[in-house]
C-alpha cells in the first residue's frame, strides 16, 4: 500500500542533484512528495501538489521562501572515539606540529589509551551524541571508523559500537574498519601490520560489521607496500579499500588507491596532478578534508584542478579529537573560500559525490526513486549553505520522509 509520507511544497529552489558535476539540477516553486521513504514527485508545485495533496499527507511542510537539498553525506569520519584533546589545540597555537605532539605521547595514541579503557556502552552514547549535532547541521549519511583500538578486541569493540549506534539513530552509518590508524607502543610497524592483516581483519569478517578497510598510508606511518598489505587483505575478506593519502607528504597513496580501484583516496594535499588522472582514470573520488586543514593551519587539497580533470570531488568533516568539526555547511564554506569551489560544486561535493565515496546510490539527489533525505533551509537559496559560515541554515532535516531534527530555538 502506498502511503503519502511527506509534501514539501512552495519551495523557492528545490535542488535535485547535479546536472553535471560541477552544475546543478535545481528547480524554482517547486515541490516534492514522498510516498513509503522515498521521493515519489519533484516539480513546479501547482503540478506536485494537484497529484499529491497536502492535505492528504501524514506531513506537510510550506517551504515558501525556503531553499530545499539533499541531506548531506559525511563520507569521512572518525566519530567513535573518548578522551579529550583541546589542550592540544593549543599546543599547536604555540607552534607545536602534529608529529611533535605524537611523539610526546598526544595525537591518535593518546585518544587510543582513553578508548580502549571506555565501554562499549559508553562509546556508543559519545557517538549518538555527536550524531545527534550532525543531525541538526543536515547530515543523513555518516561514515564511521574504527581505529583508536589498535588490538582486536578493541577494533571489535569500536565497530560493535557503531553498529548499535546505527540501529538506534536515525542517519544512516556506514561502518569501515581501520585498524592500520597508527603504530601501538611495543610494536614495529611491520610486527603490527602482521597483527593488523592475520588476526584483525579476520575478525572483522567473522563480525560481518564493516564494509570498507582504510589505511592511514603516511611518511612515518604505513608505507606504500604495507598498506597494499593490509588493503589486499582487507579485499580478500569482503572489505572494499578506502585510503587516507597525502595528507603530510606525498609518497605514492593516491597511485595506490588507482592501483587497487579504491571507493575513495581522502587528504589528497600532497597529490600531483598526475595522481587526479590516476583516480579520475579508475573511477576513485577524491575526498577532501578542509576542515583538517583549517584545524592544522595547513595547505589545502588543490579541488580545482581535480575537477578540472573530471575527477568529482566530495567533501567531508573528518570529525575526530583533533578535528572537532560536525558540520558539513562549514567544510562547505572552506570549499569556497579556501579552495576556489563554487557553492554550487560545494554542494554536490557534500552530498552526490560524497555518496559515491561510500558507495551509495540512492542517496545524495532527490530524484524519483531516492530516498526521501533532505534539509529544508532557512534561506531561499543553496548559496546561503557556504556565504552563512559559522551560522547553521537547516532548518529541518527529514531521513526517508520522517522528521529527524529541528533546528533548535532559544
Amino acid at each position: 500500500m502506498t502511503n503519502l509520507d511527506a509534501v514539501v511544497h512552495g519551495a523557492a529552489e528545490i535542488v535535485t542533484g547535479g546536472a553535471t558535476d560541477r552544475t546543478l539540477d535545481r528547480r524554482e516553486d517547486a515541490a516534492l512528495a514522498v510516498t513509503n521513504g522515498r521521493v515519489a514527485a519533484v516539480g513546479p508545485t501547482a503540478e506536485v501538489v494537484r497529484e499529491y495533496p497536502p492535505e492528504n499527507a501524514d506531513r506537510a511542510y510550506d517551504a515558501t521562501g525556503r531553499a530545499v537539498v539533499p541531506g548531506f553525506v559525511d563520507p569521512h569520519t572518525h566519530a567513535v572515539f573518548a578522551g579529550d584533546r583541546s589542550d592540544e589545540f593549543e599546543a599547536k597555537l604555540r607552534g607545536k606540529s602534529y608529529q611533535e605532539i605524537l611523539d610526546e605521547g598526544g595525537g591518535i595514541l593518546r585518544t587510543v589509551g582513553a578508548t580502549q579503557k571506555t565501554s562499549e556502552d559508553t562509546l556508543r552514547e559519545n557517538l549518538l551524541g555527536a550524531l545527534d549535532v550532525m543531525a541538526e547541521h543536515g547530515s543523513t549519511t555518516v561514515e564511521v571508523k574504527s581505529g583508536y583500538g589498535l588490538d582486536t578486541e578493541s577494533e571489535l569493540k569500536l565497530l560493535r559500537a557503531i553498529d548499535a549506534a546505527n540501529e538506534r539513530h536515525p542517519i544512516d552509518l556506514v561502518p569501515t574498519f581501520m585498524g592500520a590508524h597508527a603504530v601501538p607502543e611495543g610494536q614495529t610497524t611491520d610486527e603490527y601490520v602482521e597483527e593488523v592483516v592475520d588476526e584483525q581483519i579476520p575478525a572483522v569478517a567473522e563480525q560481518g560489521v564493516a564494509e570498507f578497510c582504510d589505511v592511514f598510508c603516511e611518511e612515518g606511518v604505513f608505507d606504500v607496500d604495507q598498506s597494499r598489505r593490509v588493503l589486499e587483505a582487507g579485499a580478500a575478506h569482503g572489505l572494499t579499500p578506502k585510503v587516507h593519502a597525502e595528507e603530510l607528504a606525498r609518497i605514492g597513496g593516491t597511485q595506490l588507491a588507482a592501483e587497487l580501484g579504491a571507493t575513495s583516496a581522502d587528504h589528497l594535499l600532497h597529490s600531483t596532478s598526475e595522481d587526479i588522472d590516476a583516480l579520475a582514470e579508475r573511477g576513485v573520488i577524491p575526498v577532501v578534508l578542509p576542515g583538517t586543514a583549517f584545524g592544522l593551519g595547513d595547505r589545502y587539497a588543490d579541488a580545482e584542478t581535480m575537477l578540472d580533470r573530471g575527477a568529482p570531488v566530495a567533501v567531508a568533516t573528518d570529525f575526530n579529537p583533533n578535528c572537532h568539526a560536525h558540520s558539513m555547511g562549514f567544510a562547505q564554506s572552506l570549499c569556497c573560500v579556501q579552495m576556489g569551489m563554487t557553492p554550487a560544486e560545494a554542494l554536490l561535493a557534500a552530498t552526490e559525490h560524497a555518496a559515491r565515496a561510500v558507495d551509495r546510490n540512492d542517496v545524495g539527489r532527490l530524484d524519483e526513486g531516492s530516498k526521501a533525505d533532505l534539509a529544508i533551509l532557512d534561506e531561499p537559496s543553496h548559496v546561503h549553505i557556504p556565504y552563512q559560515f559559522g551560522t547553521n541554515v537547516v532548518d529541518t532535516v527529514l531521513k526517508e520522509g520522517e522528521p529527524i531534527a529541528r533546528k533548535r530555538t532559544r
